[in-house]
């Protein structure tokens, strides 16, 4: 049995389960062995020519990604840090004062080692751990000791008021959701992912995909056009009904669209300083992916008149308002600051928990809008927000449980779609073209900016999907 080292809060729970794991299985002559897939680990075993010899430690991840493709696979994987990229930089620094003599993460690289490091490094960021070692699909249910002990310790509900103002927002079309194309594959093939520009140019974004028969293939985009036009009205109408401004994402698995997503979010609530000082803020490289702390960290290096026209100009936004969400009200840091600081399938039930309320700069709760762009699982939310204010919180002394079996098999649906997801280069065309026929399977048009993707899942991981749903 093998037991997984991992980094995500508590670190006294993963700690406290694994004398226990052992008190049970030792009497049984089963060995529980452990292996260290943290963040921290995952880095020092990316570099081992950076690190002298008893710094090294091995590849655990790739072992157990073999593994669990055997029949005999028992591993207990913990919660894990999907990191963002804020988190990645400040786990390589922490690293390096420890004394391991790991590269830099370099935004933009410029000499081909400086890429290699890279492409490490961000094999390490985001949802890295989740698609190697989930070969089968999730299957979360209560068990009764659990549900039993819930119900007798109540955890604290806010009240819900049927006057509350709180709501999702989500756009009504140009998402994901909306543009969402799929086809059923009939036979095994391989297939590539490619941009056609208005100007004939074709760029092979993907090459050598392979597909099985029964395979359901999807492509899909989010319109940057239609995003931003989404985020400047929900800024502007939030202002005028003197709610809270919040954005809810999950730029920590979504890794490659999320954090443009988070981007745009950050510019459009702070339009006036990203269009009043665009020259200088590019000048020091301030990258809105990030989130809010990177411009924040980066105009400290700026002189001390310059830094406190920005500051300044930061100061009127929050005054102007609408009001924003804090992660941190005494701190200062917003809704905004980090990607990874909000993710929503944890800041969306904390809200609702809280009677449809976030904290906002006065260290108060207030009525929220939710801002979730795309509406492929928004709606969820609002049905619970509807719910609550016409009966009141839910009471965690008499109410059920709703058994959670997710469709994440063999790196299923947006688990699998990291490495095909893409910012649209130019206005055109993208295609998953058959390579065996030359056919297009999935064509959309798209324009420059556009996030698009490609998902797929194989008739297996389905099949297996519905039938933990139905027993």
């Amino acid at each position: 049995m093998i037991y997984t080292h991992t980094d995500e809060a508590p670190a006294l729970a993963t700690y406290s389960f694994l004398p226990i794991v052992r008190a049970f299985a030792g009497p049984a002559g089963i060995p529980v062995e452990l292996r260290d897939i943290s963040l921290a680990g995952r880095i020092i075993s990316s570099f081992p020519e950076s690190l002298k010899p008893e710094q090294r430690i091995p590849d655990a991840l790739a072992e157990l990604g073999r593994l669990c493709l055997t029949p005999g696979a028992n591993i207990i994987k913990l919660p894990n840090v999907s990191a963002s990229v804020p988190q990645l930089k400040a786990a390589i620094v922490e690293l390096q004062q420890q004394g391991y003599a790991i590269p830099a993460y370099m935004d933009e690289p410029k000499t081909e080692i400086e890429r290699d490091t890279k492409s490490r490094y961000d094999r390490i960021k985001g949802s890295a751990v989740n698609p190697v070692i989930r070969e089968g699909n999730s299957d979360r249910r209560a068990p009764n000791a659990v549900k039993d002990y819930a119900r007798a310790n109540p955890h604290k509900m806010g009240a819900w008021s049927q006057d509350s103002k709180a709501h999702v927002a989500s756009m009504t079309h140009g998402d994901f959701f909306g543009n969402e194309c799929s086809v059923t594959v009939p036979a095994a093939t391989t297939v590539r992912i490619e941009h056609v520009g208005t100007s004939g140019t074709v760029t092979v974004l993907k090459e050598g995909i392979k597909l099985n028969a029964g395979d359901i293939v999807d492509g899909t985009f989010l319109s940057k056009h239609e995003l931003i036009a989404f985020l400047e009205a929900q800024i502007a109408e939030t202002r005028a009904s003197g709610l809270l401004f919040s954005l809810h994402l999950k730029a920590t698995m979504m890794k490659v669209s999320d954090p443009i997503i988070f981007g745009h979010a950050v510019r459009a609530y702070f339009k006036p300083v990203f269009t009043k000082h665009a020259a200088t803020l590019e000048r020091i490289g301030v990258d809105v992916k990030n989130g809010f702390g990177d411009l924040i960290t980066k105009i400290a290096t700026l002189p001390a008149a310059e830094r406190a026209a920005i500051e300044a100009d930061i100061q009127a936004v929050y005054a102007h308002g609408p009001a924003i969400a804090m992660v941190d009200s005494d701190k200062g840091i917003t809704n905004l600051h980090v990607p990874s600081d909000v993710i929503v399938d944890a800041s969306m039930p904390a809200m609702l928990r809280e009677g449809g309320k976030m904290w906002n700069a006065a260290g108060k709760t207030q009525d929220v809008v939710a801002v979730i762009p795309d509406r492929s699982y928004a709606g969820i939310y609002q049905a619970v927000i509807d719910f609550c204010r016409t009966h009141g919180a839910f009471d965690p002394r008499t109410m059920g449980s709703v058994p959670n079996v997710g469709l994440m098999a063999q790196a299923a649906e947006e688990y699998g779609s990291h490495d095909k997801t893409f910012e649209v280069p130019e206005d055109g065309v993208a295609n998953i073209t058959d390579l065996a026929t030359g056919e297009v399977l999935l064509s959309e048009s798209v324009e420059q900016g556009d996030i698009w993707r490609m998902c797929q899942v194989k008739d297996a991981p389905i099949r297996d999907w519905v039938k933990l749903a139905v027993t």
